[in-house]
């Protein structure tokens, strides 16, 4: 008891003094543009004590004399105060561009990286390729697990084909959804424009979140069978205004190509192989003993020495310039504002592309910062010339070497260009080889796009209520462009012969001007509405939750018209076709897409994450009564670090176990059957389908009535993981995606439609892979550092089902009708080569036309063909990074490990007799297998040749795609830095293909665009 009544005393005593040592601590906290920042974490170091900033940046918290006062926020680097009495505290923090890093953006939110529960990969700027950058999607190429991007070529508007974890569909897209700043684009293309990503400028992104699984990309439903690539552009700034003003200018080369004949060459080849040829000229081939005689047989000309692909490339320049200003306007609304220039050359003579772009970002915050926006504007024209650039790389492939590129003579007719003529009776031809020089320079195909990208997002927190807020996006892609086709005086390809005129000499009247127009809007227009219930909760073991409910609403319309022209034999000019009864001349279509989703996140004890979502989709392609489509996902991650037995372990930061599991629905096939697929539509018929003046036929569309949705299902299991201070980094996913009611082109039987071939749920693939990417950091000290990056994927896709068919012809036409060489087929990879395995002899050449009886029924049909895939199932990408100083060194690389590519030059110039045509009017050039004592490979094509395996080639390649380095000069003038860098682009390709590129898409080596090595040289001023 007296022990008591001592304690008792004492705590009296000692109560007052503990009260005068602490003292309520009050202030604001607020950024670099002193706007108060609410929700700002604080706490007493060591403590559990802690407060928040309100939405006026104001809090209030108790400290003691010697406490540490942590200041914290999400997108700031944290500050610690020592408290020595102050009675206010006035905090400002700065922007952590690191911490900004660990924000992803996913559907309809952003959350921490570390809170992540789906498969998503994050690629920011400081990742980006270096180099010649001209469209988007150039930033973003190897940088990603399962991310495959392959341009169509090397043309500075070549279009990309983007396939996340290979694709889901059959014939229905297979793209990525893609969203810029919440506007989710269309997937057609204003007309003249390949490469819709090029209508962006690279200089104004700052990073992409790519959403892989179901579990991630579903609550996108509709467009994300097939992945999500979320692009966000450069924001404002809340500190002082910056400017930043950059320049490039790049040289281009194309590389060496195919190896064909020079003159001499060709003359010695033919001298050999054809002395058949020469004979038929009226001269002996054995008296036939040097260029000059050689000459004489081929017409009685002169034998020049012409280099075609020389004469149809070009050292190529490009510039890109641009300029940005970064602010905060009225010290209250963020800002950013650019303008972009870019002026390229494709290595192909009149290849030529121009874009003047601008965008506008502001992120305000109105009402006591309840209501915050965030507006977009981006702007961009685009001019180029469409070339024919498939009839000026074959000719300039097999054009005869011998025969000159220009005629000086003085009746010559094709504006100086030499052209293949022949006498025809009573009229002089073409003989079907025109003058690749004369395409590019006699013709010209203008296209000019303009496209306003934008949109406007409100986010609003009810001020009674603050865990709650209303979102509403309103975005709209619009574009108007035409094309226009015209031709020159003289130009071959309008070329038209009056077969009345008996004169030989003057039987050509030529057609200059426009031969072809097209005028094209496209307006798509995105309204996403929803409201989000957050809330978090400081005791128990439930932390936080959240709830969303909202509705999405797209509409994508596609209005254009063509002008048709045709040949006036009376007056010999071209004139425009006019019927107004007939309109097919014009095009209207229109998408429409709406949905309902709802997504709830839960986070248990810091430790177990969870995430809901359930989307239905409606889409106006089906009938009402298989309109809509119900897609719900689930996952659930683990973060095991925060567990008991691992928190204490230094050497691992993180580690985070993922489950995800998700259905997604896809619906869009409107570029195999357009539009309205499922109702009964009329076409109207040409002029010359009337029964009566003014009047047309009307012929039946095919429809089908019972289409519904293609349905995807997707199982993932991932693994994070950050370990001994983040020297090694990167995740690991394994995932099983199985996709059934496949949407898929087949045979329909005779008399049962308006077609032999028609769109219907057939069908179900699955496919498997994994994924990983690591980044490894193995020097980082304050003068130097090493950085490693890299990627592999695995990715397998087999077709378990086709409606009862064993396989259906998709394309890859060869040489003949219906010589299609890519088939669907059952337990079999999509787009499978159907070829024979060839039989070789003893010294390992091929035996034509002989093959291997693979059914042993001792003859060779098709059903000795067997099927060979095209489509790699390993692609990696890695990376290194250089930081000595002021000095950066950067490379990266990328590649694929197996796939075919099939070599269709060499099934078309690989053989002897295609320096031959039929009628022996002309001579072409061929593969240059000429040694001197040649053993060509075949002696012709006739028969199943071409469906030969010998032509299928291995297409594992590594590609370097850039080499950069930079320094940069600091402080140069107050606060403003200069870097000054030089780039190389595609310096080198290693592999063993022998022909023009093995990075193929279409699996189909033929008539290619080379993709050009590139040296730039670039200036960056920051101030």
């Amino acid at each position: 008891m007296k022990t008591f009544l001592h304690s008792l005393l004492l705590s009296v005593f000692l109560i007052p003094s503990v009260m005068w040592s602490q003292t309520t601590v009050t202030g604001t906290v607020a950024d670099q543009a002193n706007v108060p920042l609410p929700g700002v974490n604080i706490l007493i170091k060591g403590t559990t004590t802690g407060a928040t900033t309100d939405f006026d940046g104001n809090f209030s918290i108790t400290a003691s004399n010697g406490d540490v006062i942590v200041f914290s926020y999400v997108g700031f680097k944290p500050q610690e105060i020592t408290y020595t009495g102050q009675q206010s505290l006035n905090v400002t923090l700065t922007e952590d561009a690191a911490q900004l890093d660990e924000i992803v953006l996913i559907g309809y939110g952003s959350v921490k990286k570390e809170d992540l529960t789906g498969s998503v990969d994050v690629v920011s700027s400081k990742d980006f390729n270096k180099g010649a950058i001209l469209s988007t999607d150039q930033l973003l190429t190897g940088k990603a697990a399962g991310v495959r991007i392959t341009t169509d070529g090397g043309s500075p508007d070549s279009a990309p084909n983007i396939r996340i974890r290979g694709g889901a569909s059959l014939n229905a897209n297979n793209n990525p959804l893609i969203v810029i700043d919440g506007v989710p684009i269309g997937n057609d293309n204003p007309a003249g424009v390949s490469n819709p990503l090029s209508l962006v400028n690279p200089n104004d992104i700052e990073s992409f979140s790519i959403l892989k699984d179901a579990s991630a990309a579903a609550i996108y439903g509709t467009r994300a069978s097939n992945g999500v690539i979320i692009i966000t552009t450069k924001r404002g700034t809340s500190g002082a205004t910056k400017f930043n003003f950059s320049t490039n200018l790049s040289v281009s080369k194309a590389g060496d190509g195919l190896d064909v004949m020079t003159s001499s060459e060709y003359v010695k080849f033919i001298q050999e192989y054809h002395p058949d040829f020469v004979g038929s000229l009226g001269v002996d081939p054995t008296e036939v003993s040097s260029n000059a005689l050689v000459a004489q047989t081929l017409n009685g000309r002169d034998i020049y020495d012409s280099d075609w692909r020389d004469a149809v490339y070009r050292t190529a320049f490009t510039s890109n310039t641009n300029f940005s200003a970064s602010a905060n306007l009225f010290d209250k609304i963020p800002f950013r504002g650019s303008i972009g220039y870019s002026n390229a050359e494709g290595v192909i003579k009149t290849d030529d592309y121009e874009r003047v772009s601008a965008a506008l970002k502001l992120n305000p915050k109105f009402f006591d910062d309840n209501l915050k926006l965030d507006v977009n504007a981006k702007l961009t024209y685009a001019d180029k010339n469409a070339i024919d650039g498939n009839g000026a790389l074959a000719g300039a492939l097999v054009f005869d070497p011998t025969k000159p590129i220009y005629d000086t003579s003085a009746d010559n007719r094709f504006g100086g260009y030499y052209m293949n003529t022949n006498a025809d009776g009573n009229r002089l031809i073409l003989d079907g080889q025109f003058n690749p020089l004369a395409l590019l320079q006699q013709r010209e195909r203008p296209q000019e796009a303009l496209r306003f990208l934008g949109n406007i997002e409100f986010d609003y927190t009810m001020p009674f209520l603050p865990e709650l807020k209303a979102v509403v996006n309103l975005g709209l892609d619009a574009s108007k462009s035409t094309i226009e086709e015209r031709y020159f005086d003289n130009a071959v390809a309008s070329y038209r012969f009056d077969s009345a005129n008996t004169d030989i000499n003057n039987n050509f009247v030529f057609n200059p001007g426009v031969n072809y127009s097209e005028r094209q809007d496209i307006t798509n227009t995105t309204l996403d509405a929803y409201g989000q219930y957050t809330k978090s909760f400081e005791e128990g073991i439930l932390n936080k939750f959240d709830i969303q409910a909202g509705y999405s609403y797209q509409n994508f319309k596609n209005d254009g018209n063509q002008d048709r022209f045709d040949y006036d034999t009376e007056t010999g000019l071209r004139f425009e076709v006019v019927n107004p009864e007939n309109i097919n001349n014009r095009y209207y279509n229109v998408l429409n897409l709406q949905s309902y989703f709802g997504r709830t996140n839960i986070d248990i004890d810091n430790k177990y994450l969870l995430t809901l979502s359930i989307r239905a989709d409606g889409s106006s392609l089906f009938t009402e009564e298989n309109r809509w489509g119900y897609f719900p996902a689930a996952a659930l991650a683990w973060k095991v670090k925060e567990e008991s037995f691992l928190k204490n372990v230094e050497f691992i930061d993180e580690l985070k176990i993922r489950l995800g599991y998700g259905q997604t629905g896809q619906q869009d096939i409107t570029g195999v059957v357009g539009f309205y697929p499922s109702i009964p539509l009329f076409q109207a018929g040409d002029s010359n389908s009337q029964y009566l003046p003014n009047s047309s036929l009307y012929s039946a569309l095919p429809f089908n009535p019972n289409l519904t949705w293609e349905k995807t299902t997707t199982y993932n299991l991932g693994l994070d993981f950050n370990v001994f201070s983040n020297l090694l980094s990167g995740s690991f996913d394994i995932y099983k995606r199985e996709t059934t009611d496949l949407l898929a082109q087949v045979p329909v039987p005779p008399g049962q439609a308006f077609s032999d071939r028609f769109i219907d749920n057939v069908g179900a693939t699955e496919s498997e892979g994994f994924e990983l990417n690591l980044n490894l950091n193995p020097i980082q000290t304050e003068n130097f550092s090493f950085n490693i990056n890299g990627n592999v994927a695995y990715n397998t896709v087999e077709i378990t089902d086709l409606g009862g068919r064993n396989n259906i012809g998709i394309g890859g036409s060869l040489r003949g009708t219906g010589a299609l060489l890519l088939y669907h087929a059952l337990g079999e990879q999509p787009e499978s080569a159907f070829v024979f395995k060839q039989v070789y002899d003893t010294d390992g050449n091929p035996i034509p036309n002989a093959f291997v009886d693979l059914n042993g029924d001792n003859q060779i049909t098709n059903d000795d063909r067997y099927f060979e895939q095209i489509v790699p199932n390993w692609t990696y990408g890695f990376g290194l990074n250089f930081n000595y100083k002021n000095w950066d060194l950067s490379s990266s690389f990328r590649g694929q490990l197996g796939g075919n590519v099939y070599n269709f030059n060499l099934l078309n110039y690989g053989f002897i007799e295609s320096a031959l045509p039929a009628n022996n009017t002309s001579i072409s050039n061929v593969l240059n297998f000429y040694d001197g004592a040649a053993n060509p490979v075949f002696d012709n094509v006739r028969g199943n040749v071409q469906f030969s395996d010998y032509y299928l080639k291995d297409a594992t390649f590594l590609r370097c795609d850039n080499i950069a380095i930079g320094y940069n000069f600091k402080n140069i003038i107050k606060d403003a830095s200069l870097r000054l860098s030089g780039a190389v682009s595609n310096p080198f390709l290693i592999t063993d293909y022998e022909g023009q590129d093995p990075e193929n898409f279409g699996g189909i080596d033929g008539n290619f665009y080379p993709r050009p090595t590139v040296y730039t040289f670039g200036i960056n001023l920051d101030f």
